[in-house]
């Protein structure tokens, strides 16, 4: 019988309507078996943890992605899997920090929600959270089938630090447009063991060291050098630079100045693009190549969910600079595609 531990950080999943004040509030998920019954049909031990209080995902932080990982930590050796159940926005975000911090992983983490409430007569949160569990569960012979941190919604698991949430009024709520999907649910579940990392001969080692110090500068046509000076002089150690196209900006001189300096006073600057299917390609136009001769970093084709936390990550192991700027480039758990041109 496999074991598996739930964790319940929040969000709309564990919702219930309360008939006095006709409103949504949090259930308790001891009593999960007797709110989704087929559950009883599962041939699993369940173990529930929920969070006291719970969350509400826009109040995500890095403290709670360490509390999870932490958890995730002292149970390893206890459970077969964990199915975590979080709000979807920013699921994606929790994903990505979590597949950073929880190096090694030779068993399934499968983060879950719904985007209605478990009460509700046509909700997609059993569907999501019956899946995940047998996702999180599945072998092939003694060892688990997901070595890695992965988002369960809507038929399909993704690779958590590929998705992204891209539809609020949808049960197809997120996407993994640069990255296969790794599970599919139809009749059957089909995996894709060609997509799936394999970390067998790896050390499970878990980092909860993170740092924040991380801005973001979103280019547009007829932004000026106030705003770009503002962000590139705080006292960040990172900037994201989410630019056009395949990693394209303005090739005005005061712009490409203002860059130079920021570089030169020692900040990372990661360059990833506005759009959502496709990479940067770093020097492939001359638009490019004066961020690449200057030291622009390329995030090639990482989601902002997966350059932010990545970013937490690796400036929380290294406080040199330079060591940040080698790894960021570096696939570290499958979340970009390294190209050159």
């Amino acid at each position: 019988m496999n074991h598996i531990l739930i964790i319940y950080t929040g969000g709309t999943i564990g919702m219930v309507m309360d008939e006095q004040t006709d409103s949504f509030v949090p259930f308790d998920f001891d009593l999960i078996s007797k709110n989704v019954p087929e559950l009883n049909r599962l041939n699993y031990k369940l173990t529930v943890h929920s969070f006291d209080p719970i969350i509400d995902s826009s109040n995500m932080t890095p403290e709670i992605w360490v509390e999870m990982a932490e958890m995730v930590k002292r149970n390893y050796d206890e459970y077969d899997g964990f199915v975590i159940l979080h709000g979807s926005d920013t699921m994606a975000f929790s994903a990505s920090a979590l597949s950073f911090m929880l190096e090694g992983l030779q068993k399934p983490v499968i983060i879950s929600g719904s985007q209605l409430p478990i009460g509700e007569i046509r909700t997609d949160a059993r569907e999501n959270l019956i899946t995940a569990l047998e996702i999180a569960s599945a072998k092939k012979g003694s060892r688990s089938l997901v070595h890695e941190v992965g988002i369960y919604f809507d038929g399909q698991l993704y690779r958590g630090n590929r998705a992204f949430k891209y539809n609020s009024a949808k049960f197809e709520a997120f996407r993994s447009p640069n990255y296969p999907v790794l599970v599919e649910a139809g009749v059957h579940l089909r995996y894709n063991e060609a997509a799936l990392q394999d970390n067998s001969d790896k050390e499970f080692v878990v980092h909860t060291k993170l740092d924040n110090s991380i801005s973001v500068l979103k280019l547009y046509p007829g932004i000026n050098d106030n705003v770009v000076r503002s962000v590139l002089e705080s006292d960040a150690r990172s900037v994201i630079m989410e630019t056009f196209g395949s990693g394209n900006t303005t090739t005005e001189t005061w712009f490409l100045d203002l860059l130079r300096d920021a570089i030169r006073n020692g900040k990372n600057i990661l360059n990833i693009s506005q759009c959502r299917v496709g990479s940067v390609e770093l020097g492939r136009y001359e638009t490019s190549k004066w961020l690449k001769d200057m030291g622009v970093l390329s995030g090639y084709d990482m989601t902002f969910e997966a350059a932010v936390t990545k970013l937490m990550y690796l400036q929380g192991e290294f406080e040199d600079q330079k060591e940040v700027a080698h790894w960021v480039e570096v696939s570290l758990r499958g979340e970009l595609t390294p190209t050159e041109y």
